[in-house]
């Protein structure tokens, strides 16, 4: 029975969809109604395999990010083209959407704790901790939890690991893709950092036009292409290569 299933991390796959039910709820009026999300591209989704895909997106708010793609990609399984109109499509929800998020912003406050039981995978920062610049050893158990989300579905990371505009790309995302392999598709979102804090739990400015970019399939060359190469492409794909300035 679903309501006694767990995902491969642990947790109740039941508890879980009525969290992001809960959660889609909560947040439906920030994309239709309080604030306008403009989507394009949303047919993509119906066409992905069930699992080893990899969106990679540039990052504006910590946590409303990720709730716009979920809204999204279940609005666009059942059916909706590039809407979020009528919202009973969280009635039928895809449980295997997981993210990558920073385990230190993810285990403060309540709020982001509910929100990481809904499909977060933690990890440690090898470069910052506490608003500290830091250089540690990548965390092998944080690489087997990424390849685990991907093994079992679609997982979401965002390769400048921060929400500041124009930050360098993170070389982790092109090991992650050299390593699995995944169906890449890039996202590229606009206008969530005039509308919301940099939580993205407060807003600032209503009537805002918001935007939702799902672009076609990154194409790699895992055997011909370096690291730096294809990290240059994830750059380019998310428009925070400096060409794009």
């Amino acid at each position: 029975m679903k309501i006694f299933k767990k995902d491969p991390f642990g947790y109740n796959i039941f508890v879980k969809d009525l969290l992001i039910k809960t959660l889609g709820l909560l947040s439906y009026r920030r994309f239709r109604g309080i604030n306008n999300l403009k989507i394009s591209g949303s047919e993509i989704i119906k066409k992905l395999p069930k699992k080893n895909v990899l969106f990679i997106a540039n990052h504006h708010t910590y946590f409303l990010d990720v709730t716009a793609m979920i809204h999204v990609f279940n609005a666009s399984l059942n059916n909706r083209k590039n809407s979020l109109k009528n919202i009973s499509y969280l009635k039928k929800l895809k449980s295997n959407i997981y993210f990558i998020a920073e385990k230190e912003t993810m285990t403060k406050g309540l709020f982001p704790k509910i929100l990481a039981y809904t499909g977060a995978i933690l990890i440690s920062r090898t470069w910052k901790s506490q608003g500290k610049s830091i250089n540690r050893p990548i965390n092998t158990k944080d690489i087997e939890k990424i390849n685990k989300a991907l093994e079992d579905g679609w997982l979401i990371t965002f390769p400048q690991g921060t929400t500041k505009n124009w930050a360098p790309i993170r070389k982790g995302t092109a090991y992650i893709i050299k390593k699995n392999k995944p169906l890449i598709i890039p996202i590229t979102i606009k206008g969530f950092r005039n509308a919301f804090d940099k939580t993205g739990l407060k807003l600032i400015k209503r009537g805002s036009e918001l935007s939702l970019t799902i672009k076609d399939p990154l194409q790699v060359d895992y055997k011909k292409e370096s690291i730096e190469q294809i990290t240059e492409k994830i750059g380019i794909a998310i428009e925070q290569h400096e060409s794009f300035r």
